[in-house]
């Protein structure tokens, strides 16, 4: 089934590289137009054909900052007219020891809290109030299967602020779906990305492969057709679930 996404405008976080840049390729694929979130480098994609080249906007923003981040979805609005969709994919993940000194181990906690969970809340707040004066509208946010099945010592503060991501998400679509909003939740296992090339060099591709029930480590392209439906509408009636894209690495 081909999917159909003329006349959605949608914002995606983190659009630079891997999911996120995965994502917005194939919504603009499919029709779409999409602002492109990023914090450093500007979001190319190539391959893209002319018509759907022009229907990319490229924002810049940084997520830690709370007013750089509501900001964001009013210069989406601004540059699309309206946002039916916004999927929060930015985050990043700090390696932090337990036997780190404390105000290390804080700095670090808090960056991540900031980046994956309270930009996602503020964006998500935005959107909810743009979304009632509208008569509804469409949250995907990407967590991550270490919000169900925890992750390593180091990456406390990343499984904690995923968690608070799926919680986040059920808590808005309980809310408002009879405002017409509905949200959903993704949550990838160990996907080949640019993030993830510091633990691929410490442990081996070799350990990641060990840990999945595939034979092909999940690459950023394997998300974007789940979420290319869920950004149709197509499945609303699935509002609050969780879609888990891991490679049967963990089934719950």
């Amino acid at each position: 089934m081909n999917i159909d996404l003329t006349n959605k405008h949608i914002l995606v976080t983190g659009a630079s590289r891997g999911i996120g840049k995965a994502i917005t390729a194939q919504l603009l694929n499919s029709g779409a137009t999409v602002a492109a979130h990023y914090n450093n480098t500007p979001v190319a994609i190539a391959g893209l054909t002319p018509a759907a080249a022009k229907r990319l906007t490229s924002l810049r923003a940084n997520l830690a900052e709370v007013s750089e981040t509501a900001n964001l979805f009013k210069e989406a609005v601004a540059a699309l007219g309206h946002v039916d969709v916004i999927i929060n994919n930015a985050g990043l993940a700090l390696k932090s020891e337990v036997e780190e000194p404390l105000a290390e181990f804080a700095r670090k906690w808090q960056t991540t809290m900031a980046v994956n969970l309270q930009a996602v809340g503020v964006l998500c707040k935005q959107a909810v109030l743009h979304f009632i004066n509208r008569g509804g509208g469409i949250i995907i946010n990407i967590s991550s299967r270490a919000a169900f099945r925890g992750d390593t010592a180091e990456y406390l503060a990343y499984a904690a602020s995923k968690g608070g991501v799926v919680a986040l998400t059920r808590s808005l679509a309980r809310a408002y779906g009879k405002q017409g909003i509905v949200a959903f939740n993704i949550a990838p296992g160990f996907v080949k990305t640019d993030m993830a090339d510091e633990f691929i060099e410490e442990y081996g591709e070799g350990f990641i492969k060990d840990d999945i029930a595939l034979a092909e480590v999940t690459q950023p392209q394997d998300l974007a057709p789940l979420v290319t439906l869920l950004a149709s509408g197509l499945a609303n009636h699935a509002t609050g679930g969780t879609f888990d894209v891991n490679a049967g690495s963990y089934v719950h």
